[in-house]
């Protein structure tokens, strides 16, 4: 059976889904030479002209209410015509877990999913709408921030997503449609002192850089607090990881974050205890890490007081 490749699109209503959509079958011609099926869940500022979808071999099925989206409603448009690839653009304040759930009809694969995001109105949405707003990224491979400009704090926008799923790809777009792809603000601590130190309102910031650059820090000391985590039975002898509790959407959705650690002396350490760790950072294997990344080797370590707030963000 052949396979045909479901692209999914999410993001709030004119935040450039279809634009996205109009670009990626017409300018780009990814359309041409297959039979299309746009399944369209919301009408947004710019439409879809079916006699231009005609050009391309292009269908356009209207779906108004999320309780319409179903597998047999599916399987009606993939009978009705045999799509040889189908982009879904979403409705930006229907769950995506649902869709994501569901059984696709034979022979449909989910092979990309994107979210676009206005920049100019992230900050509000997020600080109003957070929960709705990060649902969007937390299964996107590719997150899109278009509309930006000179102020906009790209850096931050990326740890909000980074925060959620560390795997997507962030792509930031100019207001004029050009990508922007200049460098990030600088880390708000020194890479390059004999002793990196970590203040609490950074180590989110550090572990995401960390976690994604882990090269750049082979060979460098750090020095943070940290709430061990050492629970009997579930950690090898001499390992135990130091981190920190984060908040990466709401008060529901707080995790623990921290790296492998390994001290011949961990058994020593007990269990949520609090301590000043200074450490070796070691690029290597793990299998924690499913592949290389940062190992702490402790250089020093001292008992602490647990801090008034013990939950590190990411912003």
């Amino acid at each position: 059976m052949q396979e045909i490749p479901v692209y999914f699109f999410t993001g709030f209503m004119d935040s450039g889904k279809t634009t996205l959509i109009h670009e990626t079958l017409y300018d780009n011609e990814f359309g041409m030479d297959a039979r299309n099926l746009v399944i369209c869940c919301e009408d947004g500022e710019v439409e879809y002209e079916e006699d231009k979808l005609r050009t391309i071999t292009g269908h356009l099925a209207m779906i108004e209410h999320p309780e319409e989206l179903t597998k047999q409603t599916l399987d009606a448009l993939n009978a009705k015509y045999h799509p040889e690839q189908v982009f879904i653009e979403y409705n930006g304040t229907w769950e995506v877990g649902p869709f994501l759930e569901m059984d696709l009809p034979d022979g449909w694969t989910l092979v990309q999913s994107l979210a676009t995001v206005d920049a100019s109105t992230f900050e509000l949405y997020l600080s109003n709408m957070r929960a709705m707003m990060m649902e969007q990224f937390f299964a996107a491979d590719v997150v899109i921030f278009n509309r930006c400009s000179e102020d906009t704090p790209k850096a931050k926008f990326r740890r909000t997503v980074k925060a959620l799923n560390r795997k997507a790809q962030i792509v930031y777009e100019r207001e004029d449609g050009t990508l922007d792809d200049q460098e990030m603000e600088e880390l708000p601590f020194d890479i390059n002192a004999d002793v990196i130190e970590i203040t609490d309102a950074d180590y989110g910031i550090w572990y995401l850089d960390a976690m994604d650059h882990p090269k750049k820090y082979d060979g460098k000391k750090i020095r943070f607090l940290a709430l061990v985590y050492r629970p009997e039975k579930k950690l090898k002898r001499g390992l135990f990881v130091p981190g920190r509790f984060a908040m990466t959407c709401c008060e529901a959705d707080i995790q623990f974050i921290g790296f492998k650690c390994k001290y011949d002396q961990a058994e020593t350490i007990p269990h949520r205890s609090w301590i000043e760790l200074t450490a070796e950072i070691k690029y290597e294997f793990a299998l924690e890490y499913h592949g290389k990344g940062p190992v702490l080797y402790p250089v020093e370590i001292q008992q602490a007081e647990k801090p008034e707030d013990e939950l590190v963000y990411f912003s």
